[in-house]
């Protein structure tokens, strides 16, 4: 019983120690999240991906020419093309939207990443990934393709998630994430006044 009191202790000693080089794989995890799912933006497939957030948002949809009903009939499948609907899209501002919108994302990731050297540099990050992650969570109210829609089987609706609401449920674990990174940003600035 005292070796395995011993090792506990040893396990438990050893997981404490973690903690710093836990919030700084935070600050790298969110680092490639934003730099990859950002340079993305710079895709048709993704750019075309996001218009159904966007225009549904009351944040965002003043950023795209078109209402937002209309695009529905100018869904594009991941890595179809069709000239009719690729034209509509840029027409839309779709395609440049999401390029300023990549840059913003990626300049986050940045900012963030470069807080385990430059407290004051990541607390602006994390802080920004915050504001992002909330604004993105709102796409869950907003967004009606977030819900499975009612096609007759019966299981439509909150809390039924659809490949869109799940991509963007997950934001809450990147939310927490930039908590944890700002409030250590927080104590290092401190610490050095």
């Amino acid at each position: 019983m005292e070796k395995i009191t011993s090792l506990l202790q040893a396990v438990l000693n050893v997981s404490a120690s973690l903690k710093g080089l836990g919030v700084h794989l935070i600050r790298v995890a969110i680092f490639i999240i934003f730099i990859w799912i950002g340079g993305l933006k710079f895709w048709n497939y993704e750019a075309e991906g996001i218009v159904p957030f966007v225009a549904n948002s009351p944040f965002m949809s003043f950023f795209y020419e078109k209402e937002a009903p209309e695009y529905k009939d100018y869904k594009l499948k991941e890595g179809e093309f069709d000239k009719v609907k690729h034209e509509w899209h840029q027409e839309n501002n779709t395609y440049g939207f999401s390029h300023g919108l990549g840059l913003l994302i990626m300049s986050f990731g940045i900012l963030t990443l470069l807080g385990i050297w430059f407290p004051k540099i990541g607390f602006v990050g994390s802080g920004l990934v915050i504001l992002m992650t909330f604004g993105t969570l709102s796409f869950l109210v907003t967004t009606p393709e977030c819900w499975v829609p009612d096609l007759g089987s019966g299981e439509h609706g909150f809390p039924l998630l659809t490949g869109a609401g799940r991509l963007v449920i997950k934001d809450t674990a990147i939310l927490a994430g930039a908590v944890v990174v700002l409030a250590d940003c927080a104590q290092r600035i401190l610490k050095k006044k």
